[in-house]
């Protein structure tokens, strides 16, 4: 890849200050794909600076030429999806077509969203004889994870540039080829100098130099909670807005009223896509305790017929979780619900038999899941579904809200059960029946998974300060 081993600050490709070069896996093969540069606190104090520095007129610069810009960017994204789907695929695992279709096409799709709220998102009126504005926040550090690349970024960068922030983006190194690419589009779209800035590297060096960096007006995290409270600690001492995207354990209760078979399937199918590795995934399932044995067979009917396999084979359902770290701990975690009694019905330990090198994990399925087991309590990040019973509705929203997450919660069944339910979860997303993907709902947690929401209009307020200016109008 041409600039894998530059940085992209102040609207130029140049060279690290320090030269440390990073073999980045491909997961299918446990072999080098590829390197990248990792960077300094150096590098990042020269993003910061331009950023600082285009800051002053990127702020000023009229509306109608920030749309322009995300329009440009949605047709280069467009245009470069197959490659970008083929880069995310080889350095995060995820199969061919999927990443295509999806992990890349929803950058154009937050973008696209974007400038729909844009046209109504109401950046200054009156309030009595106040005037109420909506400003840009300023530089924005942006740290991204691997698991959806190109996703995270462009629902932070869509309504940074709509604003009128500047910002400075480090992505995971897991998967770190994605965004060279982006970075590459951002400068064919035409990106004033300064306002985005590419630096890549690794949390301790390059991200706890931007969180702490007193020129950072905002840092905007997606990843663990563990990794979102180191962030959270290194930027409170110069008191910058934290705007965080963290881990969940979401709730998928499945009604009496629900068709058992279709919810139970679907619900298997949602928390194994991408190899389980979706902050959202329905990973607790609870059913009427009548129906636990039910409920068992046909998750396990479900997760043995899912195809592991190399994510260039069309034939393939789920490809490698990303990396040996990942693969480690889900492991030792399909090993301690064994431990602790839960009742394995598909999957368990190891790869599958017809695989003899890749991060592969096998679909696993426990049942007679207890809530305070470790699999149901802790974010296991891959291919790992507990099921758990409950007796009444009243129970379920207990067992449902019993966790330190609060990210995403599922109901299946009637409707009006579903309503009546919705406002008891203790999360930021709540989805019926399977619903689709709905890009410009908001989009965040409570609890330990984070603060602030984006997509769509909601993105966009998370970027503005709000300015009152009292004696506006002497009406």
């Amino acid at each position: 890849m041409k600039h894998a081993h530059k940085f992209y600050i102040d609207g130029q490709w140049i060279e690290p200050s320090v030269s440390k070069i990073l073999e980045v896996i491909d997961p299918s093969t446990e072999q080098p794909t590829g390197t990248i540069a990792l960077g300094s606190a150096a590098d990042a104090e020269k993003a910061v600076a331009a950023a600082r520095r285009a800051f002053a007129s990127f702020s000023q610069s009229p509306k109608e030429e920030r749309v322009e810009l995300l329009k440009r960017i949605v047709t280069i994204l467009k245009r470069r999806n197959d490659e970008l789907g083929d880069v995310i695929s080889r350095e995060m695992g995820a199969p061919l077509a999927m990443a295509r279709a999806e992990q890349a096409a929803l950058g154009a799709a937050h973008f696209e969203q974007t400038i729909n709220a844009f046209g109504t998102f109401a950046f200054d009126y009156m309030q009595g004889t106040t005037r109420i504005v909506h400003e840009p926040v300023g530089v924005v550090a942006m740290i991204t994870p691997w698991n959806w690349p190109i996703n995270q970024i462009a629902c932070k960068v869509a309504p940074a540039l709509a604003t009128g922030c500047t910002m400075v983006l480090k992505p995971s190194e897991i998967a770190p080829f994605n965004a060279v690419i982006f970075a590459e589009i951002m400068d064919e779209a035409g990106v004033p100098r300064g306002v985005f800035n590419l630096v890549q590297g690794d949390g301790p060096t390059v991200g706890a130099a931007l969180a702490s960096h007193p020129d950072v007006d905002m840092v905007s995290f997606t990843g663990s909670t563990r990794a979102g409270i180191a962030v959270a600690q290194a930027a409170a001492p110069t008191v910058k807005r934290m705007h965080q995207e963290l881990g969940g354990k979401s709730p998928n209760i499945i009604l009496r009223s629900a068709d058992f078979s279709a919810a139970v399937a679907a619900g298997v199918r949602r928390c194994f896509g991408n190899s389980g590795q979706t902050c959202t995934a329905p990973t607790r399932m609870l059913v009427p305790a009548e129906r636990m044995d039910e409920a068992s067979s046909i998750a396990a009917r479900q997760a043995d017929a899912l195809v592991v396999g190399p994510p260039s084979d069309s034939r393939t359902d789920l490809g490698p979780v990303a990396s040996a770290a990942q693969f480690d701990k889900i492991q030792a975690l399909i090993e301690r619900g064994i431990a602790e009694g839960a009742e394995l019905v598909a999957g368990g330990l190891g790869r599958p038999s017809h695989l003899n090198a890749g991060y592969y994990v096998r679909p696993t399925v426990f049942a007679r899941v207890t809530n305070q087991m470790s699999i149901a309590r802790e974010e296991i990040f891959g291919p790992v579904l507990s099921i758990i019973g409950y007796n009444s509705e009243e129970e379920a929203v207990a067992i449902a809200n019993d966790t330190p997450y609060g990210l995403a919660a599922y109901i299946q069944g009637d409707l009006e059960q579903a309503r009546a339910l919705a406002g008891r979860l203790r999360a930021g997303i709540v989805r019926f029946n399977s619903s689709a993907w709905d890009p410009a709902a908001p989009f965040g947690g409570y609890k330990q998974s984070g603060n602030g929401r984006e997509y769509g209009k909601f993105g966009l307020h998370e970027f503005t300060e709000i300015k009152g200016i009292v004696g506006f109008s002497n009406e």
